[in-house]
């Protein structure tokens, strides 16, 4: 409302986690056997994940609108996300009047080595990306940080002149180190943490995990290369 002394919320940053936030007990929630002793807390359960995604989808259909889609996948991390995402953009375009085109392609960036961003990004794949030309790009992350991997991967892009490029991340970290960056759609805003689950990884190891939880000290030494 104009001249409200009330801030609206601002819906952009996602679903915000708090720095104090506790988490869930762990013994509350089914996770694989071999994890046991390995992590701290559950962050996010499956089920909230799962909802979050189906809201965004809801938003990127509205602005988007009912315009065919290039999704471009960032993997390894976020094929997960991915897969639901266009699942639920799929049922939306089934249910509409109008059907819409959703081709998705992939590529891997490397930026971390244990638990430390080794600065540099490397691109692996993505070789043919003069296929973005004219197209409406949708690109979808596992975790923005920093934001300067994301710019970098966009500064890539643009050279190919898109239609239009909008980036989702399943989560934002907020960190002393950003550069700024925000996603056009964020499911969820979280402390600086080193999370895995959900197909988010530590060292190749976690993707099997379906809630998104806080890995240990203990967990990180195990899994260490």
């Amino acid at each position: 409302m104009a001249g409200s002394s009330e801030e609206a919320p601002d819906y952009g940053r996602g679903v915000v986690i708090m720095d104090d936030w506790p988490g869930y007990d762990l013994n509350l929630f089914t996770y694989p056997q071999h994890y046991y002793g390995d992590l701290e807390y559950v962050l996010i359960p499956h089920g909230i994940i799962v909802d979050r995604i189906e809201r965004l989808a809801k938003d990127i259909m509205k602005d988007i609108g009912y315009s065919d889609i290039m999704v471009l996948c960032v993997l390894k991390g976020g094929y997960k996300f991915c897969a639901d995402l266009v699942e639920h953009l799929k049922n939306i375009s089934r249910n509409s009047d109008r059907f819409v085109s959703m081709k998705v392609d992939f590529i891997r960036l490397k930026s971390y080595r244990n638990d430390q961003s080794m600065g540099e990004m490397q691109i692996i794949g993505g070789d043919d990306l003069s296929t973005l030309a004219g197209k409406n790009v949708l690109i979808v992350e596992d975790v923005v940080g920093t934001g300067r991997t994301m710019k970098a991967l966009l500064s890539n892009i643009e050279k190919y002149k898109p239609n239009m490029v909008k980036v989702a991340s399943l989560l934002v970290k907020r960190t002393p180190r950003s550069d700024g960056f925000k996603p056009d759609y964020a499911g969820f805003e979280i402390p600086n943490l080193f999370v895995v689950g959900y197909a988010l990884d530590y060292n190749e190891y976690f993707r099997d995990l379906n809630h998104i939880c806080v890995i240990n000290e203990h967990g990180k030494e195990k899994y260490r290369v």
